[in-house]
């Protein structure tokens, strides 16, 4: 019975590492996951303060960016 007592022991210690590196692991992405939102968050205030200030160059950004898009897409 020693022997499985240890293995029992051995085993729940495993278990133990494992949860708590996946604890830290979930944690660490969370926080990742808010600064990537905050990121994003900020860039889309960015482009929004961009084209309010700059409307007319907004759209010719905009127009050269489709333009070459659909020349990259149709394959000319």
């Amino acid at each position: 019975m020693e022997v499985v007592d240890k293995a029992a022991n051995s085993a729940n210690e495993a278990v133990d590492k494992v949860a708590n590196a996946t604890n830290q692991a979930a944690e660490a992405l969370g926080k990742k996951g808010e600064q990537l939102k905050n990121a994003e968050q900020q860039l889309m205030e960015n482009c929004h303060v961009y084209i309010r200030n700059n409307p007319i160059r907004s759209m010719g950004i905009a127009v050269a960016a489709g333009f070459l898009l659909s020349r990259v897409v149709s394959g000319r």
